[in-house]
């Protein structure tokens, strides 16, 4: 029987409030069935409440357009040393050519990110690097969307050019970058951040960083890597991290704020020794990772009411079965992938926009093309099934 106590929390979601870290945490730590289902029905309906019944997608292209990288998190399989077999750094022709093959295949969206390459400067500065970088792509492109620089290759610009976060953000921003993607965060947690990326920004500069870009007018993303070496306390403080970092962005009133969330499952089959040994498997626990899917749309939606799986860390099945735990987006083609593929993951770096149709379309739900801002593009209409109802998806069909 699921216990009196997770009633009154879910009851209390429900009616619209937020929950408190304490219940959250509680909410994590249930292994009863029953419970868990309760859960998970909870937030399906939250999620219908919050985004709707329409599952949305984004045709995009990812650009990794370096693998040397001057870090080494414990949990990277991608990043090279400089001369390194595998090591490699793209010329502006290749970032040309990919960008022109994702806008010939129906992108709006290209997310690019890379590893901190300390040789990545024009005139013995880093900003004037990653400003061609966004040049070579919009001169030719001006209409796509660039999702591009996380929160630690912003403090890494900044770092190297003796500049300020906002002056790095500033120039990106003028130069044609829409969106900032909030990766780099894996759990904002110093203690778990000591163990898995001692070299990465603390959870304070993370905060800050993104803070700032919503200050200057650009949007993030959030994210969680889970599943690794964090305890149910520290996600939990992940999330209110985030979901105070966004109360604030809305009640300063400042012009951008966070997207959505995306829960990133820990890969580890090709992470070293010592972290698989502690972490104790290669591949994601699906189990897992949907309750924590299943407690963030409760515990951040009413703040950030998008929520996404990765299907390149779960699988496409994973990802699918993830729509009925709280999340309302697929994700993108991204066309490529390096990151989590080079880790071990098995979900593949490219997906079709019709397969990922016939996943949502699977669980008798709507599919709308979105662009990188959650506006729906509008190519076709999701008439490919009646109607929702008016209490739509909380039994599993």
């Amino acid at each position: 029987m699921v216990n009196v106590n997770i009633d009154n929390i879910l009851d209390h979601a429900l009616l619209g409030y937020d929950i408190s870290p304490q219940e959250g945490v509680v909410l994590l730590k249930q292994t009863d069935p029953e419970a868990i289902a309760a859960i998970r029905t909870t937030a399906d309906k939250l999620r219908y409440t919050q985004a709707g019944d329409i599952v949305t997608y984004v045709i995009n292209r990812n650009i990794n357009f370096t693998n040397i990288c001057e870090q080494h998190c414990s949990f990277c399989a991608f990043r090279r040393d400089d001369g390194d077999a595998g090591a490699y750094w793209l010329d502006w022709k290749q970032i040309v050519e990919k960008s022109t093959d994702a806008v010939q295949r129906g992108a709006t969206e290209i997310c690019m990110q890379g590893g901190l390459n300390p040789q990545a400067q024009i005139n013995g500065k880093s900003l004037p690097y990653y400003l061609k970088l966004v040049e070579v792509i919009k001169q030719e492109f001006p209409q796509i969307h660039l999702h591009a620089f996380s929160p630690q290759e912003i403090e890494f610009i900044a770092r190297l050019d003796g500049i300020t976060y906002a002056e790095v953000i500033a120039a990106l921003r003028d130069a044609g970058v829409g969106s900032m993607p909030g990766t780099a965060a894996e759990v904002l947690d110093d203690e778990v951040r000591r163990i898995l990326c001692p070299e990465k920004i603390d959870t304070a500069t993370w905060l800050e960083i993104v803070g700032t870009a919503h200050q200057l007018g650009l949007p993030t993303t959030s994210t969680i890597l889970s599943g690794h070496i964090e305890t149910p306390e520290q996600q939990i403080g992940h999330l209110e991290k985030l979901r105070s970092l966004q109360k604030n962005a809305i009640n300063q009133e400042y012009p951008a704020r966070i997207t959505e969330f995306i829960a990133l499952p820990f890969v580890g089959q090709e992470a070293p020794k010592s972290l698989r040994r502690r972490v104790g498997r290669d591949q994601p626990v699906l189990n897992d990772a949907l309750l924590l899917t299943a407690v963030a749309r409760i515990y951040l939606g009413n703040w950030i009411p998008n929520h996404q799986p990765s299907w390149v860390k779960l699988g496409l099945a994973g990802a699918t079965e993830a729509l009925f735990w709280g999340c309302n987006d697929i994700g993108g083609t991204l066309m490529e992938e390096h990151i989590t593929t080079m880790a071990g993951a098995v979900g593949g770096t490219c997906m079709e926009v019709a397969t990922l149709q016939t996943a949502i379309a699977s669980l008798s739900r709507p599919y709308q093309q979105r662009d990188t801002l959650y506006n729906l593009v509008i190519t076709h209409l999701p008439t490919q099934i009646d109607p929702p109802d008016t209490n739509p998806g909380y039994d599993r069909r």
